[in-house]
């Protein structure tokens, strides 16, 4: 597909997702929320991605909503505005379910939606001198597309300072309270993610979309019967599935498991 607000490459099993509205601050509208759904879409499902980084180019990551498409909005009936947002709702679904691990590379500020799409993420590494802020009650709104993302990645007690203050916070900030995993100097960022990412493909590619849900079922569960039986059926199956017993294999007879090669 000729994508308007993205550009999409492949090597070495990783995609790379870039925003591409430099001159918007990569904000989004109905456009780049379409594009950003079929993109994540499609390489959850290709053979040949292995991991996949969303990046931006430009100073800013991410500032939210594009302005023409929120005046647009203003003229909405409810149930247009409905629609328009369950459209933004199920591109965020989109990355967060998307079977293959996902990493944010934050070069910039990110405001608003943009903190959605970098908490849909598995992964978030960001650059030492970006700000973040949940800016939306400053214009009369909530974030609430956006809020079952934001809220799991630096929890409830941090969100009920964030989203009604609207403080802008730094980068330092966001790693305290849990949106970004890693904080380094500009110059460092692309190593960063880069050794993140080789580490990614290396892995059973099986068993990282496993763990990836198992992360995402299992948190919050209440350790009961059926959650211990749940884990079991679980580690079962991965065991007595094809890569498992490749893995394993590989790690007696000291010699790299098949997905290496492939």
């Amino acid at each position: 597909m000729d994508y308007q607000t993205l550009t999409i490459t492949v090597a070495d099993k990783v995609a790379t997702v870039t925003l591409n509205r430099p001159e918007l601050r990569n904000a989004f509208n109905e456009h780049a929320i379409a594009e950003l759904a079929l993109a994540f879409d499609e390489l959850g499902r290709s053979d040949t991605v292995r991991a996949i980084v969303l990046a931006a180019n430009g100073a800013s990551f991410c500032a939210g909503a594009d302005l023409n498409w929120m005046k647009k909005m203003a003229g909405y009936s409810h149930q247009e505005n409905h629609d328009d947002a369950l459209r933004l709702a199920d591109m965020l679904r989109t990355i967060y379910l998307c079977p293959k691990p996902t990493v944010a590379k934050v070069q910039g500020d990110c405001y608003a939606g943009g903190m959605g799409l970098v908490a849909a993420c598995d992964i978030v590494v960001a650059v030492d001198t970006a700000g973040f802020c949940l800016s939306e009650v400053k214009l009369g709104l909530i974030p609430a597309t956006i809020s079952p993302y934001v809220i799991k990645a630096m929890g409830e007690q941090a969100a009920r300072r964030y989203l009604l203050t609207a403080e802008r916070f730094d980068a330092i900030e966001a790693r305290r309270i849990g949106v970004a995993h890693e904080v380094v100097a500009a110059d460092a960022l692309d190593a960063t993610v880069a050794g993140i990412v080789g580490a990614l493909v290396k892995n059973s590619p099986n068993a990282v979309k496993e763990a990836k849900t198992l992360v995402r079922e299992i948190a919050g569960q209440p350790v009961d019967d059926a959650l211990l039986a749940d884990t079991a059926g679980r580690i079962a199956a991965i065991r007595s599935s094809l890569e498992g017993r490749e893995g394993v294999a590989s790690f007696l007879e000291k010699r790299k498991p098949a997905w290496l090669n492939t």
